[in-house]
């Protein structure tokens, strides 16, 4: 009963939301603040990891082809597994870490030091100040996170393909070239919407949901962390059948 009863919790939250949010503006200044939080910063260690799982294709494509004679398929391996699948999982899985973290502890302590208390009595509501700044942000960074995790993966196997390995440049190209498509990148940033929509209402509700003490910042960053991560490996999943079954 307890899932149940967070699910009914989850879908209270998201239906306050709406209403707080529909037809009003953000406040002043804060979707580009949060936006650059979620973007810039977490920029740095998304081309590292999207670079490090672009060479690890690269090899283990090359490995896996090489006894059949195929390896100069590695482009289309790593164009495939690359820009359909990891580098939007990869995209979310880092925002969540970082940036969903700090969204789920930040409304956490406001909760527990009764700071959203005092915007109530302020006659501010707290759904709209601290959630909708966060949601319009992180829909606006997340796609384009999720192209530059593409690039940084591509470019990432084609220098390992090609200067490590020795595969042909131009044949590596092509056969990217000829394996996705404009929809694909399209798709892509859908998937990265929809894992936004899914790290900021989760993280907030969280947040929102804390226990008092310490404990309960603690145990609000943890339960938005692992709630994300599965529900969007779920979604991808669910998106994938639907754009490619």
């Amino acid at each position: 009963m307890r899932p149940i009863r967070t699910l009914g919790r989850f879908g209270l939250f998201v239906g306050q939301f709406i209403k707080s949010s529909w037809g009003k503006r953000p406040p002043p200044g804060k979707s580009l603040e949060e936006a650059y939080r979620i973007g810039i910063k977490s920029l740095p260690i998304l081309v590292i990891i999207s670079a490090f799982i672009g060479t690890n294709l690269a090899i283990q494509g090359y490995a896996a082809f090489q006894p059949l004679g195929g390896q100069r398929l590695v482009g289309m391996f790593v164009a495939l597994a690359g820009v359909r699948e990891l580098a939007p999982v990869i995209a979310a899985a880092m925002i969540a870490a970082k940036a969903g973290t700090e969204m789920a502890s930040q409304i956490a302590v406001m909760r527990i030091r009764a700071q959203i208390d005092a915007l109530e009595v302020m006659a501010v509501d707290p759904v709209w100040y601290l959630v909708t700044p966060r949601f319009l942000g992180i829909l606006l960074v997340l796609p384009a996170l999720t192209i530059l995790s593409i690039f940084s993966t591509l470019v990432a196997a084609y220098c390992v393909a090609v200067f490590q390995l020795g595969l042909n440049s131009f044949e590596f190209i092509e056969y990217v070239r000829t394996s996705i498509t404009g929809m694909d990148f399209v798709y892509c940033m859908i998937k990265g919407w929809v894992f936004g929509l899914v790290i900021c209402s989760v993280s907030c509700y969280c947040g929102f949901n804390a226990k008092s003490g310490p404990e309960g910042v603690g145990q609000a960053t943890n339960a938005a962390v692992v709630t994300v991560a599965v529900s969007c490996v779920m979604l991808n999943y669910l998106m994938s059948e639907i754009f490619y079954g």
